[in-house]
C-alpha cells in the first residue's frame, strides 16, 4: 500500500469506527427507549383493562345485590343469581363466571358444558392452577390473575385477564375476564414500528457515514494529488539545485585543476626538459641546471600543497581523523591566514560519537558561511561557536560584515544558492537553521538535537 492510501484510510479509518460506536449507540439507546415505552403502553393498556373489568364486576354483583342482601340460599334463590349472572354479556367474549368453594362451576355462558364440573385441579396451557388461584385471591377479598383460556370468538387459547372478587354469604367466586390477544397484537405492531424506526436511524448513519468516508477519500485524494504535484515540483527544482551544485563544484575543480595544478605541471615539465638539456653541457650549464631543478622542487612543493588545498576542500581528512571540533579548529585557521581577516573558534561540551552525517553537515555549514563572511561581507572578525548543551548540538558563525536582505536574498532564484544549501542540508537531518543580518554583522545558527 502506497503512502497516499495508507493516509486516507487512516484518515477515513477512525472516522468509519467512530460512526459505528455512534450507530451501535445510538441502536442500544433507541431499544431501551422502545422497551420503556412498550413497557408504558402495557402498563397503560393493562390499567384500563383492569378499571373495565372492575367496573363490569361491581355490574354483574349489583345486578344480584337484591338477591344476596336478602341472605337466603334457598335453590330457588340461588337458580335466579345463576340466571341472572348468565344472561349477562359484553362484547364478543365477556361473560361472567361463577365457582364454589370446591372449584365446581356454577355458571358458564359461553361453555355451559363446564357448569357442575369439578374443575379443582385443572390446569391451563403453561400448568397453573387457574380455578384454585382465583378461588384464593377470592378468599383474600378479590383481586386479578392472568391465564391462558379458550377465547370463545375462536376457539384458541389465549392470554387473559380474570378479576374475581367473594359473594360471601353463598361461598361463591364471581369473576369475569378479558384476553388480552389484541393488547399482544397492539404491543406487537409498537415493537414493529419501533424496529423499523431503528433499522431507518441506522440506514440514515450508515448513509452519513458513507457520505462522509466518500468526500474523506475524495478530499484526501486531491489534497495528496496536489500535494504530490506540489512535492513533485519541489523535488524537480531540488534536483535541479543538486545538479547545479555539482556542475559548479565540477567546474571550480576544474579551474583550479587547470589555472593550478595544469600550470605548475607545464612549467615543471619545461624546466626538467630544460634541466635534461643542460646537465650534459659544461660546468655554467650544470650550473643551471642544478638552479632548475631547485626552483623546479619547490614547485612541486607547491603544487603538493595546491593539491592538499583541493582534497581538502572535498572532504577534509581531519574531520574523520580527529572529529568535528578539530576540524572546525583547522578551518577557523586557514581562514586566519587570509590578509585582514581575523577567526576566532571556541567549543564548549563533549564531542565524542557524534554522527558521521551530523559533523559533516556543520562542518559544510561552517565552510560556506566562512566563505560568505570573507567574500561578500567583507569582514574583519568572524567568532565560529560549536557548543553542546545536554543531547542539543549548536553551531554559531558570527562576523561584523557589512550584512545583506535574507529575505531578498533567500528568494531571488539567481541568489542565495549557498544559503538554501545550508538550510536544506539541516532539513535533511532534522536539525533547524536561522540566520539573521543587520549592518552590524551576521550571524548564522545551526543546532540539531542529537535524540531526535
Amino acid at each position: 500500500m502506497r503512502l497516499r492510501q495508507k493516509f486516507i484510510v487512516l484518515a477515513v479509518a477512525p472516522l468509519i469506527v467512530a460512526l459505528c460506536a455512534i450507530a451501535l449507540y445510538v441502536r442500544q439507546q433507541a431499544v431501551t427507549l422502545a422497551q420503556q415505552q412498550r413497557a408504558t403502553i402495557q402498563s397503560a393498556y393493562l390499567d384500563s383493562k383492569k378499571a373495565e373489568l372492575r367496573h363490569y364486576v361491581a355490574l354483574a354483583t349489583q345486578s344480584i345485590a337484591h338477591l344476596t342482601g336478602t341472605g337466603s340460599r334457598d335453590p330457588a334463590t340461588l337458580e335466579e343469581a345463576k340466571r341472572i349472572l348468565n344472561a349477562l354479556s359484553y362484547g364478543d367474549d365477556g361473560y361472567f363466571f361463577v365457582y364454589d368453594k370446591q372449584g365446581r362451576n356454577l355458571v358458564h355462558p359461553r361453555q355451559p358444558e363446564l357448569v357442575g364440573t369439578d374443575m379443582w385441579n385443572w390446569r391451563d396451557a403453561e400448568g397453573n392452577p387457574t380455578i384454585q388461584h382465583l378461588t384464593a385471591l377470592a378468599n383474600d377479598g378479590g383481586g386479578f390473575l392472568r391465564y391462558t383460556w379458550d377465547k370463545p370468538s375462536s376457539n384458541r387459547a389465549a392470554p387473559k385477564l380474570g378479576y374475581v372478587v367473594p359473594v360471601a354469604h353463598w361461598g361463591w367466586t364471581l369473576g369475569t375476564g378479558i384476553y388480552l390477544d389484541d393488547v399482544e397484537a397492539a404491543l406487537a405492531l409498537v415493537d414493529e414500528q419501533q424496529s423499523r424506526n431503528i433499522e431507518a436511524t441506522l440506514l440514515w448513519i450508515a448513509g452519513v457515514a458513507i457520505l462522509a468516508a466518500t468526500g474523506v477519500a475524495i478530499g484526501g485524494l486531491a489534497l495528496n494529488v496536489s500535494e504530490g504535484r506540489l512535492a513533485d515540483a519541489k523535488l524537480r527544482k531540488l534536483a535541479q539545485r543538486v545538479v547545479e551544485s555539482q556542475e559548479e563544484e565540477r567546474a571550480r575543480l576544474s579551474r583550479d585543476l587547470h589555472d593550478g595544478i595544469s600550470q605548475a605541471l607545464v612549467s615543471v615539465k619545461l624546466q626538467l626538459e630544460a634541466g635534461i638539456i643542460r646537465i650534459d653541457g659544461d660546468e655554467a650549464r650544470r650550473q643551471q641546471a642544478r638552479a632548475g631543478l631547485e626552483r623546479t622542487v619547490e614547485q612541486i612543493k607547491s603544487l603538493l600543497g595546491e593539491v592538499r588545498r583541493i582534497s581538502h576542500d572535498l572532504r577534509p581528512t581531519l574531520l574523520d581523523d580527529l572529529g568535528l571540533a578539530p576540524a572546525l579548529g583547522h578551518l577557523a585557521s586557514e581562514f586566519s591566514q587570509h590578509p585582514g581577516v581575523a577567526v576566532h573558534f571556541r567549543s564548549s561540551g563533549s564531542f565524542e560519537a557524534l554522527p558521521e552525517m551530523v559533523c559533516t553537515v556543520l562542518f559544510r555549514i561552517a565552510q560556506e558561511a566562512l566563505n560568505n563572511a570573507t567574500r561578500h561581507a567583507a569582514a574583519t572578525r568572524i567568532d565560529l561557536l560549536l557548543e553542546r548543551a545536554g543531547s542539543v548540538l549548536t553551531l554559531t558563525v558570527a562576523d561584523d560584515g557589512m550584512g545583506f536582505d535574507v529575505d531578498g536574498v533567500a528568494t531571488n532564484p539567481q541568489r542565495g544558492i549557498g544559503l538554501r544549501n545550508m538550510m536544506e542540508r539541516m532539513e535533511a537531518i532534522g536539525g533547524s537553521f536561522a540566520i539573521g543580518s543587520t549592518e552590524a554583522g551576521t550571524s548564522v545558527v545551526a543546532s540539531i538535537d542529537l535524540k531526535e
